[in-house]
This record gives C-alpha cells, structure tokens and sequence, in this order.
C-alpha cells in the first residue's frame, strides 16, 4: 500500500506544487538537495571541500524519452567537469544512463557517456565518471556499458554494485578482473526474491562480504553506506589487514549522518559526500520511498540529525 501511495504522489502534480512551495517541503529538499541549478551544486561541492569532504555531484534525472533532453543532460555533465577543474574542487561526477537515453537509443547513450568519459580524462588533473545503478531491468546492460568504457579509458569510470542482489558476488569479481573502481551499497530498488535478499541481515552479511573482497583487491573503491555497524566493520578489517586509511573511500548522501561524515575525516579516513541537484527532487524523493518505504522513517530520523 505504501508503494503505491508514494508512486501515486511522485506523478501527482498537485501534491508536487504543494511540497515545493510549502515549507516542509522546502526544508526536506534543502536537507538531502543542494538546489535546482549547476550552481548550486558547486557551491556545496566547495563548502564541502573546506571541510575536507570530497564530493560526487548527481544531477537528478533518469528515463528520459527524447534525444534531445539525453543530449541537454550530456552537455550539463560536459559543463560540470569544465566548473569542477576550473574551481579545483575535490569533485567527480555520477549519472544514470536511463539519463542518456539508454530506454530509446542504447548507441546514444554509450556516444554521450563515451564523451564525458573521454572529457573527465582530458582534464588537468584527469576526473572520473560513476555511472549509477538503477533497477535490476538494467544491470547487466550498466556493467557491461562501464567494462566498454574503461577499455577505451582506464580508470576514469566506476560501477555501482548494490550488496542486496543476489548476482553482486560475480559482478564483483569481473569487475575486479578488469581493474574497475567499485561504489558499494545496499540498494533500494523494490526486487522479487528471484532476484535480491529480501532479508536486512542477508543484505548486511552480503555487504560486509563484498566489502571485504573489495578492500583487499588493492584497487580504490568507495564503500556507501550510513550504517555505523557496517563502517565500524570496514574500519576493523582495514585495520587488521594493514590496508591504509588512503585505499578506499567512505561515501554518504548529502545533509544524511554529517555528524558521521565529520568524525570520520577527524579520524583520518576518507570520506566522499553524494550531492544531488536539479529540478526533479520531488519525484525523486516519492520514488525513493516507493522503492523503499521505510526510507520514509530514515528521513525523518536524519531530518533530526545535525
């Protein structure tokens, strides 16, 4: 019932003209959203640097059905790296590939992705491209788009792999074999059984599984995760394997856990925040919590959170 009460409000215009002008809804986007615009999100990405937090910037976005908004998205990417090098901030840059037109034009999408790929390596100093995971619908054609990618350039394009799919122990390791930068996490997306752990403790032992592997692989990776049991059990085990607080990177959303985020780099470790913008929040945000409703419960724990 929740799912669907929250994907009801995610096409709801009434209810989104209400949450953007009232001001909850003011407060919940400024907490977890830098702003609509590019500008928004540098000036955060900065605030951030100050505080010695690297930063991921997602401009908000997904299953576009037209060349040209796939292509408008591409040049926004295109713009952010040309800010990012020439503000000199600390700063990469993560998308989806439904944001490029992978639904309509899968040759579209690897053309747009292939040039902001080749532009973040062509930067002084190089930069790097996320590409994020969405549903299971596209995770073999998202795996397989960033192992063409990084044959044509190197390290400068990562995956996600999502610890709650059943299939993640094999996506690691090929992924690894190929020398590719992984982002960790849980996942969200609303998976059959067939296909993902439904159970939180399965999804945990998975987690600090990969974990695991990925932090001995020698290969830099970031571990996303708000969790502190799962931190502390990544922390123990690079501490016990004499892995370098410099190998890897801890990542969390923007405006979640920053009394975490703050302890983390005090205590010497690495540490990655994910800063959204862009005009879609809305949607965005009732999408999250249709895929997950107890998000619902999170966010509102963290609204409390400093």
């Amino acid at each position: 019932m929740l799912r669907a009460f929250f994907i009801s409000l995610s096409s709801s215009r009434a209810m989104r003209a209400l949450a953007e002008k009232s001001a909850a809804g003011r407060k919940l986007s400024r907490r977890f959203v830098a702003g609509t615009q590019p500008e928004d999100a540098l000036r955060i990405a900065q605030s951030l640097n100050d505080r010695h937090l690297a930063v991921s910037i997602d401009n908000l976005g997904e299953n576009v059905t037209t060349a040209d908004e796939a292509r408008a998205s591409a040049r926004l990417y295109q713009q952010l790296l040309d800010e990012i090098t020439a503000r000199h901030l600390n700063a990469n840059v993560s998308l989806k590939l439904t944001h490029m037109g992978l639904d309509f034009d899968a040759g579209l999408a690897h053309k747009l992705v292939s040039e902001l790929v080749a532009k973040a390596k062509s930067v002084s100093p190089p930069n790097f491209v996320r590409v994020d995971m969405e549903g299971s619908a596209y995770t073999g054609r998202t795996l397989e788009f960033v192992r063409e990618l990084n044959k044509v350039n190197p390290g400068c394009v990562g995956a996600v792999i999502q610890s709650y799919m059943r299939r993640s122990e094999a996506d690691v390791e090929s992924l690894l074999s190929a020398g590719i930068r992984i982002r960790l996490c849980k996942g969200a997306y609303k998976e059959p059984v067939e296909v993902a752990f439904q159970k939180k403790s399965e999804v945990d032992a998975n987690y600090v599984k990969l974990m695991k592997v990925l932090l001995k692989s020698g290969i830099y990776h970031g571990l996303a995760t708000h969790d502190a049991r799962m931190i502390g059990e990544a922390k123990a085990f690079a501490t016990s394997k004499g892995i370098t607080r410099d190998a890897f990177e801890f990542q969390m959303l923007h405006g979640i856990r920053r009394d975490l985020q703050r302890k983390l780099v005090r205590e010497g470790w690495r540490m990655r925040v994910y800063v959204p913008f862009g005009t879609e929040w809305y949607p965005y945000l009732m999408r999250r919590l249709a895929e997950r409703p107890a998000n619902v419960f999170f966010l509102m724990r963290n609204l409390l959170r400093k």
